[in-house]
Parts: C-alpha cells; structure tokens; sequence
C-alpha cells in the first residue's frame, strides 16, 4: 500500500513510511487524544447520553457500552506468546466505550491478546472514573458476561428466570449491540483494522488510536462508513463469565454488583422491557 501512494504521489516509500510513522505519533499524543477521544463527566452530556440509550430499549441510567475487540497483527519478535489469544492468533486486545451514536467514548490499545477483557478494565482508568466517583451515581456501563457485575457495570444474567430478569436480559441485549455495530462501522472505515496488521505491536496501538480519532471526526462531520455488510462486529466475549472472574475481588465487592443488579432489575424490570419509563427518563 505504501508502494501505491508511492507511485501516486510521487514520493519515495521510504518518505511514505515515514509520513505515516510522523503521523501516527502525532495522533497519539495524549492531548490531541482527548481532544476526540473523552469519556464525558458533566451531568447535561451524560444525561443526553441517558437519554439516548434509553430511548433504544427502555433500559435506564447507561451513558456507554463496552467491550472489548481484537486487531490481528504479525509474530512480534519479542514476546511472541503472549499475543497469541483464544481463538490462537496473535493480536493486540482493544477495549472500546461507544456512545448511542456510535462515537468512541473512551478506548485503551495497549495489551497483548492473551490479556482478559476483565483485566483490561481492571487496570483503565476508565475504571477509576467510576470507582474514584468521578462519574455520578446511577450512571452505568453495559458489557458482556466477560466482565464483572458492578454497581457502575452491568451484564446479562446467565441463566435469567422469567419475568424481570429476561425483560432485562432483552433490554441490555438490544442496548448493548450499539457497541458491536460501533466496532464494525470503525473496522469497516478503516480496513487496516480487518486482517494482519504487519507492525510492531507498539505501532499497531497508534494505529489502532489513530484510527479512534479519525471515526469520531468522521462521525462529527456526518461523513458515512461504506456500506459492505450489516456493520455487527463478531462478539469478542472472553467468555470469562464475570460474576466468577478471577481478576476482580470476591467476596463483599464481588456480591455488591450481583446484590445491585439484582435491584435494579425489579425495580426497573417488574413489567416488561420497557418499564423503567419516566424514572429512567429522569436519571434514574
């Protein structure tokens, strides 16, 4: 591809590659990061965020959904087994938030494929946001049976009973399927992002980055992904069934997501998918 744009543009692939090296490095600077990547604190933003999934499902107080994809890329020469992942290719593992319209809300490129989408969260700041309170109460993130139920993270039920918890199980469904489609819009804009990425893996993470930044300015400036296909990406669940995760605590901060869940479902779930009407509608 650099031999192409070489050939069109009139300039050596040597001064191609370093274009794109200059490039990346300066599209994953911190600062221009999130000017076009920020997870939003202000009450009005993530109220419209609220506003917005709610309006999907009826499913109320979630202001992002996440999970987490993989970027394939070649053997590094260092460290080779540990970006080899479950399904054995090597990758980087990318966690992704995505807004109801499909903006990147926050997004962290820098582990191997053996890492657990678990632990990613674990140790992102995404998680001290919520945890340290930065983040209001009542505000909640949607993600798969991969990560841990959380006050502030809330996954399927497993095996749901009939009632409430298949009315939440239907609702977080539909609601959490923006984050799979936001994945597959960003793939498909950016189709270096679809088969083997011939990099070192710390360049392949400013691409991925870069690649974050450059979707959401396509998104504010309403330019279209192509059309290819349905725009779903391919569930990347670890499988890790996050009420037993070994990455995260047991016991009483473990029990507190389940106990919370648990609440939350009847209180908002008793009468169907839609039940949180006006309540959710006020933040709740």
């Amino acid at each position: 591809m650099q031999q192409c744009s070489s050939d069109d543009l009139g300039l050596s692939q040597p001064s191609i590659s370093r274009v794109i090296n200059q490039t990346l490095t300066a599209l994953s600077q911190p600062h221009i990061v999130t000017q076009f990547v920020k997870f939003p604190l202000d009450a009005r933003t993530l109220q419209a965020h609220k506003r917005a999934f709610m309006d999907i499902a009826g499913f109320p107080g979630v202001v992002g959904v996440i999970d987490g994809t993989h970027v394939r890329i070649i053997a590094p020469s260092e460290d080779e087994a540990i970006f080899v992942n479950r399904k054995r290719f090597h990758s980087i593992n990318v966690q992704l938030v995505f807004s109801a319209d499909y903006k990147i809300l926050d997004i962290v490129a820098k582990w191997p494929g053996s890492t657990h989408d678990a632990r990613m969260l674990s140790e992102s700041g995404l998680r001290q946001l919520f945890e340290g309170h930065y983040v209001p109460a009542n505000c909640h993130l949607l993600g798969d049976s991969g990560y841990p139920c959380k006050p502030w993270l809330l996954t399927p039920y497993l095996q749901p009973h009939q009632g409430p918890q298949l009315n939440y199980n239907r609702a977080h469904k539909r609601t959490r399927a923006v984050v799979e489609r936001g994945i597959g819009q960003m793939k498909r804009r950016f189709h270096v992002l679809h088969g083997e990425v011939r990099l070192t893996p710390d360049k392949v993470c400013k691409v991925i980055v870069a690649c974050a930044i450059l979707h959401n300015i396509c998104k504010a400036r309403q330019i279209a992904e192509p059309l290819e296909g349905d725009g779903d990406e391919e569930s990347d669940d670890d499988g890790g069934g996050g009420e037993e995760n070994i990455d995260f605590p047991q016991g009483n901060l473990a029990q507190s997501g389940l106990s919370y869940r648990g609440h939350f479902t009847n209180l908002h779930f008793r009468d169907g998918v839609g039940a949180a009407g006006a309540a959710g509608r006020d933040g709740v």
